[in-house]
């Protein structure tokens, strides 16, 4: 009775053993991928690692196959840091979340025509007599750039 006990306790660690190095190759992958995708759209991989986030179960030509997520943060400007994500079905890429990225930040000039686009003119402040609530006429807020805490240029 006692090999057949120590026989499946061995057969249990030897399973164990393989799931994790199977996953620790899925997340290799996906670390890998995550780096290329942040090359091609212009982004620094913060922390060049990634981590599980999720799974669920997908059905792929009728059959359920296990899909992963895996999380990690990217820069776009080099001092913020932004969640990304991308899916994994197998060894191939299923989804990828990025943040968007601010071509022209509002306080820098813009030219007056780009590709025969219209001139961007500048927001409208409200006078410093009227309240923050909605404009009269109408249900529109006006938004401001939001100010940085702090005075550097520094990383979180």
């Amino acid at each position: 009775m006692g090999n057949i006990r120590d026989l499946l306790i061995l057969l249990a660690l030897v399973a164990a053993i393989a799931a994790w190095l199977k996953l620790s190759a899925a997340r290799d992958r996906a670390a890998s991928e995550a780096r290329q995708q942040c090359e091609r759209y212009g982004l620094q991989m913060l922390d060049e690692s990634v981590g599980l986030r999720a799974l669920r179960l997908r059905r792929v030509a009728g059959r359920l196959r296990l899909e992963r997520c895996y999380g990690f943060e990217v820069s776009i400007d080099g001092a913020d840091r932004e969640q990304a994500s991308l899916w994994m079905l197998g060894d191939t890429l299923s989804e990828l979340r990025l943040p968007t990225v601010v071509l022209a930040p509002p306080e820098s000039p813009l030219p007056d025509r780009i590709a025969g686009m219209e001139p961007r003119r500048a927001p409208v402040e409200p006078p410093a007599d009227q309240h923050d609530g909605p404009a009269s006429g109408g249900n529109v807020i006006p938004l401001r750039p939001r100010r940085r805490s702090g005075g550097g240029d520094t990383l979180h």
